[in-house]
């Protein structure tokens, strides 16, 4: 099924703005002051795991006002699929409420949302309902006015730790296991345990290991949940580890994913399983040996290591190398149950204008289709936007003190003066991560091309808006919010030689954390896409919040630049499956492997993924127009100022917000012939908000809230300049 994306209540835009709490709050004042009344939540939930608990979850303070700690569990009901409990809600108002499968840690303080209802528009219980009997047939989970939308998560207080296996990662040195099939298990291990059987004597300890599995003496973490996913599967999907954990294949790539609560004290171990060599069909396989993975090895967000393998009689046996990402919450600002795009989109959003770096590249070597304008400014990304972008596709990266930026390359040069030639100029090659931002916006900098030519460019950083090295906070303050940002994060990659791009200091999960929570305190209503190269982050991003989707970017297979190491990125089939495999909105793909194979749109779509692509082929507005026939969800290129094909130079979310107030002004005046009975101001107040039940039928969904929201935005946005 489809996932669409932005097809929205236009009074969802509140909570993109960050609105929605305090308008909740304001609410759910309002519904306190009414008597409640008993109503009976009831659904199925069909192949629940252990330790999971059907919730529900909503907008007065009764169902906790979408905070996931306060959700409220329900009752299973005699063994069956269905979950049941009767909750007190307000009265004579209306409620909004989802379901959710939860480990509840600890009742109104702590739980892990392990998947939740994803519609857009939620479950509603208007005033006049009267609740449901028990001999009524229970609401489907998931399944909301025709829609079935089921989504994994995101972190709240728990941690994640992937294990990546590849390339041949095992290595063993006994012969009787060449050619053997091999089966591994990752196992979560509490390492402060307490056990009262402890051996009096070394003999008796080592008579212990060796007549006990591992597995048997091992005290997991409580509420940690492990799961593999493997990337050549036909479902590459994640899924609960068998007894005797996942075969590798040659060529495989594993990815061993375990949510734990006290990361700190957590070890993880690793299990082998050979098959007898003269085994007969439903023989179990043996316990060949073993490796563990203490906490204080997994030093930073990401790195690899080499492990020993020990035999179960205490012996080495051979080696095993991983790769591992250490995934934690993100701090300060939280997401709720309230709503989310990750993996939605339009059924009739395709063939978008994505102006890459705003109005262009304006460093290419062929001067002749470079943008007039510095790219990843103020400048080139207003250019785009008075050309009609829908959205603007731009890089983001952190400078020294941790300031988001807005800029493409890893490194800059500065100018200096030899010692004995003072006429003559040299450049100076430095990273971005090594000056602030101050020194940024002060320095003398010049692109990595016009410090190899040593011809400059561009004479304009007087101007402010053609400054380079604009905050990605002051782009969504002095932007057209009707624009959507495609924010590309930046971050080093290991190429196939074992070099990098950037040898980075910086701790991934802090980079990411800081340029999150700008995006979510200052996104206000945009429309939000991100996407990464790295696939790491990609699933990093998606763990980390639950409003805004992640794409997965991809140079595919091209001589046009260095192969990468991770198998993820080479080539769209593979970026696929790992984009399902993570549960993203979709991949972004090199325009050259489109041309090559259009085949590949029709396979994307095929598998529920929304696809962009990006290139210099893009370059010309013949190949666009045959890209959007193909199918493409969005184009990104070059000089959208003279390629765009529109007549209306505007953004399609600009026209459909101006026809939204139409459809507002007519509900407005449908309502105010409508008698009213007290309390007058609530029930006002939720009738406007009822927009999706009113225009059920009509065809065109907005993203605006109001009249009144619509002229403060493009008002803000006039005072700096906009052509609309």
């Amino acid at each position: 099924m489809q996932k669409w994306f932005f097809l929205e209540d236009p009074n969802n835009a509140n909570i993109r703005r960050g609105r929605g709490d305090s308008q909740e709050h304001s609410i759910s004042s309002t519904m306190s002051q009414y008597y409640p009344r008993n109503w009976l939540f009831r659904v199925r939930v069909p192949e629940l795991r252990p330790g999971e608990v059907v919730c529900v979850s909503g907008s007065p303070p009764e169902l906790g006002s979408w905070a996931p700690d306060k959700v409220v569990p329900l009752q299973q009901e005699d063994d069956s699929e269905i979950w049941s409990a009767v909750v007190e809600i307000p009265n004579r108002v209306a409620v909004n409420y989802r379901y959710c499968v939860c480990i509840v840690v600890e009742l109104g303080l702590q739980s892990i949302v392990r998947n939740w209802e994803s519609n857009l528009t939620p479950r509603r219980i208007e005033a006049q309902d009267s609740s449901p009997n028990s001999s009524a047939e229970p609401e489907l989970y998931g399944d909301y006015k025709t829609n079935l939308r089921i989504d994994k998560g995101w972190l709240n207080k728990e941690t994640t730790v992937q294990i990546k296996l590849t390339k041949d990662p095992i290595t063993i040195w006994l012969p009787k296991y060449v050619n053997r099939n091999i089966f591994i298990k990752v196992t979560p291990v509490n390492i402060l345990q307490h056990s009262t059987n402890i051996p009096k004597t070394m003999s008796e300890a080592l008579e212990e290991s060796l007549s006990t599995d591992t597995q048997d003496i091992i005290e997991m973490p409580k509420h940690a949940m492990t799961e593999v996913a493997d990337l050549n599967a036909l479902d590459p999907g994640f899924h609960v580890q068998d007894q005797f954990g996942e075969e590798y294949k040659e060529g495989a790539m594993l990815i061993f994913q375990s949510t734990v609560l006290f990361p700190q004290t957590t070890a993880f171990l690793v299990d082998l399983y050979v098959y007898s060599s003269r085994f007969s069909e439903g023989d179990p396989p043996y316990h060949a040996g073993f490796s563990y993975i203490l906490p204080s090895s997994l030093r930073g967000s990401e790195g690899n290591m080499v492990l020993p393998i020990t035999s179960t009689k205490h012996r080495p046996m051979g080696e095993l190398r991983l790769e591992y990402i250490v995934i934690k919450p993100l701090p300060g600002v939280k997401c709720d149950l309230s709503l989310t795009y990750a993996r939605h989109w339009k059924e009739t959003r395709q063939g978008l204008d994505v102006g890459h770096r705003g109005a262009g590249n304006s460093f290419k070597e062929d001067m002749k289709n470079c943008a007039e304008v510095r790219e990843n400014t103020i400048a080139s990304l207003k250019t785009a936007i008075d050309h009609g972008a829908d959205f603007v596709e731009f890089d983001v990266q952190l400078s020294k003190d941790m300031v988001p930026i807005i800029y493409h390359d890893f490194h800059v040069c500065i100018s200096m003066k030899r010692k004995k030639e003072l006429h003559e100029t040299d450049m100076l090659e430095i990273p971005i991560k090594d000056l602030t931002f101050e020194q940024l916006r002060l320095l003398k900098v010049y692109h990595l091309s016009e410090g190899k030519s040593k011809n400059p460019r561009f004479f304009d950083e007087d101007l402010e808006e053609h400054q380079p090295f604009p905050t990605l906070q002051h782009a969504f303050e002095v932007l057209n919010p009707h624009v959507g940002f495609n924010i590309e994060i930046k971050w080093t990659m290991q190429r196939l030689d074992d070099s990098y791009e950037l040898y980075h200091p910086t701790d991934l999960n802090l980079y990411l954390d800081t340029i999150l929570e700008v995006v979510l305190k200052h996104a206000g209503g945009r429309r939000i896409i991100f996407s990464c190269f790295n696939p790491d982050i990609c699933s990093m991003i998606r763990m980390k919040q639950n409003k805004y989707p992640v794409m997965f970017l991809t140079q595919g297979e091209t001589s046009k630049w260095p192969k990468y190491k991770d198998p993820r990125c080479w080539d769209i089939k593979r970026a696929v499956a790992y984009a399902n495999m993570v549960e993203i909105l979709g991949v972004n793909v090199h325009t050259e492997d489109i041309l090559r194979e259009p085949e590949f749109v029709k396979m994307a779509r095929e598998a529920n993924l929304v696809i962009f692509c990006w290139g210099d082929d893009n370059a010309d507005p013949a190949t666009i127009k045959y890209l959007k026939e193909l199918g493409m969800h969005g184009v990104i290129y070059d000089k959208i100022d003279q390629y765009s094909s529109k007549e209306v130079k505007e953004s399609i979310f600009m026209v459909e917000a101006r026809e939204s107030q139409k459809d507002l002004l007519r509900l407005a005046a449908a309502n105010a012939d409508v008698p009213m009975s007290p309390p007058v101001l609530p029930i006002i107040k939720e009738r406007i908000l009822d927009v999706e039940k009113a225009r059920a039928c009509m065809d065109q969904v907005s993203t605006a809230t109001s009249l009144q929201s619509l002229e403060s935005t493009l008002s803000d946005y006039q005072k700096n300049g906009s052509k609309h």
